[in-house]
């Protein structure tokens, strides 16, 4: 009787209301970039709101765990507020810290990631070189690639982003994050589709031609790359906008389109077609060239991409003894960039064509003492193990998602010296080393490494050395 009672009893009151208003000061920045604060002891995150500041929050959304708020005045300003550059930075949603002062950005994502190994680990950062975040000289103009999705607003074709939680499409004319070049070569496709009358693709009744404007710049080569995402591959009054094109912007070097007729977020289609000038856009990292198709993954900021694998090509320490292996190779980036300091380098990959790709990127710059082989690591690794060749350093590189629980264990029996992780996520980076810790592992430093700057997105780079029995 008193378990059913048990049961039937209440769940514990919620100790804030929607639309209750409250005094809250900022204790400190959350992984999304909000404010985050406490009131009764509940957790309370204010986008907007920053570290110091003492605010008048409403609360918009409000679960058993957390509640979600709004500033409704600002008591106390912080210092290292600013006023954002950007005309459409409080509606566009893709940066979330244009209102903080650079300075302070490096120092709340190296935060960022401490309050991630607080939360999931037990490791003393004070006993490890946990390193001040690496920023940029000029935090602007530094994004080599844009994707703007392509809409009608009172008659005329608009370009943007999605406004924050919502599918309202918000016009971009001049992103103050992307390379200067991306942002004209939207302007001008703007231009031609409104000029031609060019159909454009309405997500809800999905129906139109024109889905997405995708540009590509290289910044040490100069070359220009537009994709045009379609619905169909006819493509209506084609030659007139191949020759607007042309003429409005004669130094395109390569004109994609790409084929998309699924009703889906996804921005590319499976078909490519080459409308003119070169299939692939060149663009340089070091000593090192890449040739990028439309779809091809490539570091979105070229000039921390060099800081970022200079820093994990430090923490791997090699000596020109060691056996390389890069766990998630792609085109052949970061292993390439440590090549020269390894013995022998091995990448795999579960999309052949970067295989491929890291096969031409490694004969093309002489590298001829790399194998890359199509498949996971968890799978390679033990197989190399047993024809005798044992690897001395792992770098990995993974998604937001972190290692899969099945590589983790590989690593673990195979047991690498060293581990070099490149994480785009705390959150899963400290998961993943508490579990490789328990492993026998011990993190060495920590190297946070700003690669999108005015956004609450920080990298880095761990090394963890295998000190267990």
């Amino acid at each position: 009787m008193k378990r059913q009672q048990q049961a039937r009893a209440p769940k514990t009151e919620l100790k804030i209301k929607q639309g209750q208003r409250f005094p809250l000061t900022i204790k400190r920045l959350g992984i999304d970039g909000e404010g985050v604060g406490f009131f009764k002891r509940q957790v309370v995150f204010v986008p907007g709101a920053l570290p110091g500041e003492e605010v008048v929050c409403e609360a918009v959304k409000v679960s058993q765990k957390f509640a979600t708020g709004k500033v409704v005045k600002l008591r106390r300003k912080s210092k290292d507020r600013t006023t954002p550059p950007c005309a459409v930075y409080e509606q566009c949603g893709g940066c979330q810290l244009q209102h903080m002062t650079y300075d302070a950005q490096l120092r709340e994502k190296k935060d960022i990631v401490r309050q991630a190994f607080e939360r999931y680990t037990k490791i003393n950062l004070e006993q490890l070189d946990f390193h001040d975040t690496i920023g940029m000289d000029d935090p602007w103009h530094y994004r080599n690639k844009s994707q703007m999705q392509v809409g009608m607003k009172d008659g005329h074709v608009i370009a943007g982003l999605y406004s924050s939680n919502s599918h309202k499409l918000i016009d971009i004319t001049d992103c103050i994050v992307q390379h200067p070049q991306t942002n004209t070569i939207t302007k001008v496709v703007k231009q031609i589709a409104d000029d031609l009358n060019i159909p454009i693709y309405n997500e809800r009744k999905h129906r139109g031609f024109l889905r997405t404007i995708v540009t590509r710049v290289g910044f040490k080569t100069g070359e220009w790359q537009l994709a045009l995402v379609t619905t169909t591959k006819e493509f209506p009054r084609k030659e007139l906008f191949l020759e607007e094109l042309r003429r409005r912007l004669p130094d395109v070097t390569s004109v994609i389109q790409n084929v998309n007729k699924e009703k889906t977020s996804l921005i590319f289609g499976d078909e490519t077609i080459v409308l003119y000038g070169k299939e692939k856009l060149e663009e340089r990292l070091g000593d090192f060239t890449f040739h990028l198709s439309a779809r091809a993954f490539f570091q979105l900021n070229p000039v921390q991409t060099e800081k970022l694998y200079d820093a994990a090509k430090q923490a791997a320490e090699l000596t020109g003894k060691e056996n390389v292996v890069d766990a998630y190779c792609g085109v052949g980036t970061i292993g390439l960039w440590v090549a020269d300091k390894a013995k022998e380098l091995r990448g795999m990959d579960v999309i052949a064509d970067s295989i491929n790709d890291a096969q031409k990127n490694a004969a093309a710059h002489g590298v001829d003492h790399a194998v890359y082989e199509v498949g996971k690591a968890e799978t390679w690794l033990p197989k190399w193990e047993k024809e005798g060749w044992q690897a001395d350093v792992v770098i990995v590189d993974p998604p937001r998602t972190g290692l899969d629980d099945s590589l983790i264990a590989t690593l673990l029996r195979t047991k690498p010296s060293r581990i070099v992780y490149v994480s785009c996520n705390p959150s899963t980076l400290a998961k993943n080393v508490k579990e490789l810790v328990k492993g026998g592992y011990t993190l060495k430093s920590l190297q946070p490494v700003d690669m999108f700057p005015q956004t609450a997105q920080v990298e880095c780079v761990s090394f963890l050395e295998y000190e267990g029995k």
